[in-house]
């Protein structure tokens, strides 16, 4: 084995394995099995031009190399983005341990107490900072989540105002640039009407259904937002405020004033600002929109032996079951970023978090006061962290850069500063220096911070937060890090065992792709510093959408979307953008096959489009005389097509082709979902099948971890015709000639986990990219061969192969009073999470092995499933006292004085030899979704709650 190749420890097949694999599924090599997955029609004849793979050492070599030319001056821009003190104990127990940042979605509750509870930490911290009800477990980014909760309050509107047609939209001139663009973005596909103004001289009339506020404003003034808040209550206006999280351990939480919803980003609580992302947005509001919020929130239910349990709430809003009727289309969140944010507050409590807060404030007050007395005007009257400096800008920037400082210009005039939980003293009195130098004047030296407040007191916070015991408790590295550890525990993640879900791609998030995320050189950019400081991140964002590009066979690339599912939408408004521009912009039917990704008409429906649902055959496929009916039909109004290729059914469909002809002849675009690019890579790609734009996400196919439900990037990748489109930013120029506005706040999203994807290509490099692909393919197929007679594979290609995932039919073994449910809660047994649960069929299981995962671990799934098809059979319907329904076991099960089941406890917890020398138990016996659902509760109420409830 050659030792510096990374290919040879990215994928987990052997050379030696090859040839029982291959025999296995009956083929002679590799290409042979290719040829029988892939219709040979869109094959890549050539490899990908890409560069030379580098070895690990290499790539952290060169890395380190491009890191110095980021310029990181000390910023004190603002605008959402603060440089912040990760403290070392969550950095290298979180940020940096496969424990947390391989774990996926805590679907399968049961394995995932450990950070189920540390987001309904995060839940608590905004719940009480805020003073709302509610908080979902975070949102991609600040200005998604204002974007979020001004579709949330078109959604909510009253009868009345539906029927007026009443659409107007307030937004205060004191929100953030990037989040009024965004808005701009959201709005006008759904006919929302924006109106910009200043909240202080503004009156509303009966054509507003809602209002949004800043707080503080951009530019740091601080605001009562009471009386605007009272006259908008007076004509059932609803209210949302954009807050800075910091400031509200000091300012009065907009939930006592009456507002209806809160946003903002937990950036500030121990995350880097990495060029824009990836950070915690969070969204909170009253329990009246519980099943409006958009995303995911954490609740508390009961286990079967009725002890407190946690899992994902109110799962019915999701885009899978709502569809084109979903309040959102978001389906993620960013979990690891939660998970540090709220481990933050943990880690500080309330005391400590009210100490940086005073710190904070007392930094910018003794600014304002040594400035002052230079000769300055500080025109904020109240403040929190930012002051407003009337100053000659051209003056003040080139001895501002020469020192290597960043302030925010909004012109020639004035000058903002930020200043942030790191500024020191000795930064102090360089600010002051620069400013001297300005004035010619000797500056007065800065000893010591001044305790004074320029909050006013009818807006200085008076309640208390953070009471519960868990931030209360774990204030020195030793506590917090074994409350860590005792979290981690509870969670099965990649390093425990192979994680099959399909559709979701968990393959490696190799150690060295990770290790860049660390550096302070990266980690502490902002991401509105001009471009020459950012030499190193323009480099590595450039050279990676070059690549992306090349590997989709597309001209160019937009990494701003920050999931997924804003990729999806992103494509949609590129497409809408471009009928527009050809005098087309009456073409919005969006066609999308009945066994797509549940976002698709989401994301369709947010774009402004009309979903068309097209049939599947009974092979799974598009059912082409459906299809054709449906493009004729509409052949005036036709925008686009979304498909998943290869399909959702792990099938890659001979007539795509046939079918993306068929849209552009009748004047539509074809969008294509690259959720499943992790069997395309190298073999074919969405060009060569005709698409027009897809996305990609980079959490799955490119390497960048699940973090336990996020971060994700969605980038997207499109045809020439498209390029123009591509979406900007409004404070750093980004995207085409004809830039749609922003999709998400940063202007290349969450720029910092690029690094990881980007090291990913350029380690594989292009051998070793086409041979994971291949890899994919093979242990997927491994896998059906295994299961075959006992599990029915629902779809297969033409001569019979299965992509990289295939779907097993669980349908019959309700026979034996068996459900789908009960196989996945069995298989956290034998130590395995479950693959993909009723997705795109019902009572079915999607496997998706990954190149990552070596023949033992393959073997070890494969016997996992067959010992459970036993238990399946030896199971009787009439009798559900048996081993797959009282499925998980857990430890205390096992070891009670009590055991009344009628198999061994030999049997539960160690079924097969292999489940001893590794052991992982559930924490807890499978959770009671429905009670859950009927007792709300999503913070960390005392343990009394639980019972009352």
């Amino acid at each position: 084995m050659k030792t510096d190749v990374f290919a040879s420890r990215h994928i987990g097949i052997r050379e030696e394995d090859l040839d029982h694999m291959l025999k296995t599924i009956s083929v002679d090599s590799l290409d042979q099995l290719i040829y029988e997955t892939i219709p040979d029609d869109i094959r890549l004849k050539k490899t990908l031009d890409l560069g030379a793979p580098m070895s690990e050492h290499k790539f952290l070599a060169h890395l380190e190399e491009l890191s110095k030319k980021n310029k990181v001056f000390r910023s004190y821009i603002g605008l959402g983005y603060h440089e912040s003190l990760t403290p070392s104990v969550i950095k290298r127990n979180i940020l940096e341990n496969p424990g947390w940042y391989t774990a996926y979605t805590p679907y399968q509750a049961e394995i995932a107490q450990g950070r189920l509870e540390a987001l309904l930490n995060f839940q608590t911290v905004i719940s009480d900072l805020t003073g709302m009800e509610l908080a979902n477990a975070s949102l991609l980014d600040e200005s998604t989540a204002a974007a979020e909760a001004m579709t949330m309050l078109f959604e909510v509107r009253t009868r009345e105002q539906k029927k007026n047609g009443i659409v107007k939209f307030f937004v205060s001139e004191e929100v953030l640039p990037q989040t009024l663009s965004l808005l701009h973005t959201r709005a006008n596909p759904l006919g929302i009407e924006l109106v910009i103004g200043n909240h202080e001289e503004f009156n509303f009339d009966d054509t507003f259904y809602g209002a949004l506020l800043q707080y503080p404003g951009k530019y740091g003034q601080l605001y009562d937002y009471r009386e605007f808040v009272l006259k908008a209550k007076e004509k059932d206006i609803k209210v949302a405020v954009a807050a800075d999280i910091l400031s509200l351990i000091l300012l009065t939480p907009p939930g006592e004033f009456g507002v209806d919803v809160v946003v903002g980003t937990s950036q500030r609580f121990g995350i880097p600002m990495g060029y824009g992302g990836p950070h915690a947005a969070f969204f909170a509001t009253k329990e009246e929109y519980k099943r409006n919020i958009p995303g995911r929130i954490i609740g508390v239910t009961k286990d079967r032996d009725e002890k407190p349990a946690l899992r994902m709430a109110l799962q019915t809003r999701e885009q899978h079951i709502k569809r084109d009727k979903a309040t959102s289309n978001i389906c993620t969140a960013q979990v690891l970023l939660a998970v540090m944010a709220g481990m933050y507050a943990v880690y500080h409590g309330p005391k400590g978090l009210k100490y940086i807060a005073k710190k904070v404030h007392s930094t910018a007050n003794t600014l304002t006061d040594a400035l002052e007395k230079l000769g300055y005007f500080q025109s904020n009257s109240a403040f929190f962290d930012t002051i407003h400096i009337k100053a000659d800008a051209n003056i003040i920037r080139p001895i501002a850069e020469r020192e290597e400082v960043n302030f925010l210009y909004p012109n020639s005039e004035s000058v903002v500063i930020a200043v942030n939980e790191a500024t020191s003293i000795k930064d102090l009195n360089q600010i002051i220096g620069i400013f001297s130098e300005a004035k010619e004047k000797e500056a007065n030296v800065v000893t010591e911070l001044l305790e004074k407040s320029s909050i006013p007191q009818n807006i200085s916070r008076t309640s208390p937060f953070l009471e519960n015991k868990v931030f209360n408790t774990y204030h020195s590295e030793t506590e917090l890090m074994r409350y860590i550890k005792k979290l981690e525990r509870k969670d099965l993640s990649l390093n425990h065992s192979m994680i099959s879900l399909g559709s979701c791609t968990m393959k490696l998030n190799a150690a060295s792709e990770m290790l860049p995320l660390s550096s302070a050189s990266w980690g502490n950019m902002h991401p509105f510093v001009p471009l020459e400081q950012a030499e190193g991140y323009q480099i590595v964002l450039k050279e990676l959408a070059k690549d992306l590009s090349t590997i989709t066979g597309f001209a160019d690339t937009s990494l701003q979307p920050n999931s997924g599912a804003q990729g999806e939408y992103a494509g949609l408004m590129v497409i809408r953008a471009y009928h527009e521009s050809n005098g087309e912009g009456h073409r919005n039917i969006c066609l999308i096959p009945a066994s797509a990704h549940g976002t698709n008409p989401a994301s369709a429906v947010m774009a402004g489009m009309k979903v068309v649902v097209t049939k599947t055959d009974d092979k799974g496929n598009i059912d082409m005389e459906d299809l054709e009916e449906k493009v004729k039909l509409h052949a005036d109004n036709l925008s686009a097509l979304m498909v998943t290729y290869p399909s959702t059914h792990g099938v890659f469909e001979s007539s795509i082709k046939k079918i993306t002809k068929l849209i552009h002849d009748h004047g539509g675009q074809v969008y294509m979902d690259g959720a499943n690019m992790n069997a395309q890579v190298g073999l074919t790609n969405p060009a060569t099948i005709g698409a027009d734009v897809c996305h990609l996400n980079l959490h799955k196919t490119f390497a960048i971890p699940h973090g336990g439900g996020g971060p994700g990037v969605g980038p997207i990748c499109v045809a020439p015709q498209l390029v123009p489109f591509l979406p900007g930013n409004p404070v750093i120029k980004t995207g085409g000639e004809e830039a749609i506005s922003a999709i998400s706040a940063a202007p290349w999203g969450s720029s910092l986990v690029c690094l990881i994807s980007y090291g990913y290509i350029k380690m594989l490099g292009p051998e070793g990219l086409t041979n994971s692909t291949k890899m994919a393919i093979l242990n997927a197929n491994y896998i059906k061969h295994r299961l075959s007679g006992k599990y029915d594979v629902l779809y297969t290609g033409e001569k019979g192969r299965a992509a990289h995932e295939m779907i097993i039919d669980c349908r019959s073994f309700k026979q034996n009073g068996i459900e789908v449910t009960d196989i996945a809660k069995r298989l956290m047994d034998y130590g395995f999470h479950a693959p993909t649960v009723s997705f795109p069929v019902a009572g079915t299981l999607m496997i998706e092995p990954t190149e990552s995962e070596s023949l033992e671990e393959l073997d070890r799934f494969c016997d996992a499933m067959l010992s459970i098809h036993g238990e399946i059979e030896a199971a009787e319907s009439d009798n559900p006292d048996n081993v797959l329904k009282n499925a998980p076991h857990t430890l205390q099960m096992v070891a009670n004085d009590t055991w009344d089941f009628p198999y061994s406890r030999q049997k539960a917890a160690f079924p097969l030899p292999y489940v001893a020398e590794n052991k992982f138990w559930p924490s807890v016996r499978r959770v009671d979704d429905a009670y859950g659902d009927r007792n709300l509760i999503c913070t960390c109420a005392p343990i009394e709650a639980y019972a009352e409830a």
